[in-house]
């Protein structure tokens, strides 16, 4: 998983990062809210981690910003308060979850191993964007009309849509849409799809533009208006 910690207190910081690439995760990290921003609208990431208490923007705010672009990764919130109040709003402004300071590293890497099962497991079943919806338990792209889509497709789509307007590169699309066990899947294969889907997303007039070269980075936007 790539994850995203934004923390102001360089010692924190520098734990987290060394406790989370031993578990062998990816990670980029920050000491302020804006930054997390910048970073959130640039990269994918599996999950964020946000101090609410940060200089520039605080975590409250660069979530709130962060959500407002239709971001939907999974975030936890820091925070050295324990009141209610603070939690929820928390919550209310977009976090999945919260961690209260002091925590222990063995419960954050818990909760991270857990949300990798989930996400292993968990797929969105419809999602719309442009004009375009994908029904990921049918395997259905729809939009002027409906064409259906391999497995690999219908996962590829689904991953460009949660991570519209960004650079993907093959690996990140390898990493996500192809299993484990699939472990002769190259940049070749990643390819391939990526041409059946630009074929099939014409087929059905979707307004959106699939974009990237062979190798990539790769990136799904939508079309503005007026654009054919």
């Amino acid at each position: 998983m790539r994850v995203l910690i934004a923390e102001d207190n360089q010692q924190l910081r520098h734990v987290l990062v060394a406790a989370l690439h031993t578990a062998n995760y990816t990670i980029d990290a920050v000491e302020n809210g804006q930054e997390a921003v910048e970073h959130a609208k640039q990269n994918p990431y599996d999950v964020m981690i946000l101090d609410i208490m940060m200089p520039v923007k605080d975590g409250l705010a660069a979530l709130k910003e962060i959500r407002a672009t239709g971001d939907r990764t999974y975030v936890i919130m820091l925070t050295a308060l324990s009141e209610v109040d603070d939690k929820v709003n928390g919550l209310d402004a977009g976090a999945d979850d919260y961690l209260t300071k002091p925590f222990s590293l063995k419960e954050l890497l818990a909760r991270l191993r857990s949300l990798e099962r989930r996400f292993d497991n968990m797929d969105d079943d419809v999602l719309h964007f442009s004009n375009i919806t994908l029904d990921s338990n049918e395997q259905v792209l729809t939009s002027d009309n409906s064409i259906s889509l391999s497995s690999k497709e219908s996962r590829l789509l689904q991953y460009l849509i949660l991570n519209a307007g960004k650079d993907l590169s093959a690996d990140d699309l390898l990493n996500h849409t192809w299993d484990d066990d699939d472990e002769q899947a190259d940049t070749e294969d990643v390819w391939i799809n990526i041409s059946y889907l630009r074929q099939k997303l014409l087929a059905v007039n979707a307004r959106v533009n699939l974009s990237g070269p062979k190798g990539g980075p790769y990136q799904l936007t939508a079309q503005e208006a007026g654009n054919d």
